[in-house]
């Protein structure tokens, strides 16, 4: 069971990684969704964490289809990120008409060589989520989905999460749970779903906003009781 906590500057990330948390989301514009983080933060963040850090690529908030241009600004922040020594990046790519875009996808890939890949949020905007999970379980470099299950929040989509868990049994790939989770409720919804991982943004905020950073009390709590359910499954 692992812990995800969204970072927007060493602020957060030092916050973070000092009150529990099992890895970072490194973002800019984090009202927009997240998006990639300019070099300084993320050499910095990536040079004193212990942690792992994954960092956002996504040029822009306008939609997660990318022309040729968005996608060759995506591989120079793919290689600056792996120069760096991230752990890994945090992308997602869609056709038009709301399917995987398996050839951005592909282009990309190639210059993630050897990092982690989490195909991000972009995925909740999938009808045929299944049908996306089988796409990208074609693609061994992906090892993480982040998901609420559609566009709803996670809480709200226990059984999608729970069949995707289910389908991705034996894949490599683990569902990585995001948007609208709290921790008083997190146990039992690891319960419902059985995901092995879990995505905070703002609920480990100050007063859960946005655009107040991390609260060290608050990501503590969420560290306890990950480790707690991880220790009462045994």
């Amino acid at each position: 069971m692992k812990l995800e906590v969204i970072a927007t500057n060493l602020y957060d990330a030092l916050v973070a990684e000092n009150a529990g948390a099992d890895r970072l989301e490194l973002v800019t514009g984090i009202m927009e969704g997240g998006l990639t983080p300019g070099p300084g933060m993320i050499r910095k963040v990536v040079g004193l964490m212990s942690i792992p850090v994954h960092v956002m690529v996504r040029p822009h908030s306008q939609s997660f289809v990318y022309d040729q241009y968005d996608l060759l600004t995506m591989r120079e922040d793919i290689a600056f990120i792996k120069e760096c020594g991230a752990a890994g990046i945090v992308l997602g790519t869609l056709t038009p008409d709301r399917t995987v875009d398996t050839e951005a996808l592909e282009m990309l890939l190639k210059e993630a060589d050897g990092l982690n890949v989490t195909f991000h949020r972009a995925f909740d905007e999938i009808d045929d989520q299944l049908g996306a999970l089988r796409t990208l379980s074609a693609y061994p470099q992906i090892n993480r989905i982040l998901t609420s299950g559609g566009p709803r929040p996670a809480p709200e989509s226990t059984d999608r999460i729970q069949a995707l868990v289910e389908a991705s049994a034996g894949t490599g790939i683990r569902i990585l749970a995001g948007y609208g989770l709290t921790v008083p409720g997190l146990s039992g919804f690891v319960q419902k779903t059985g995901v092995p991982e879990v995505h905070f943004g703002s609920a480990l905020r100050a007063e859960g906003n946005y655009l107040l950073p991390l609260d060290s009390e608050r990501v503590k709590a969420a560290a306890q009781t990950v480790k707690s359910i991880a220790k009462s499954a045994g």
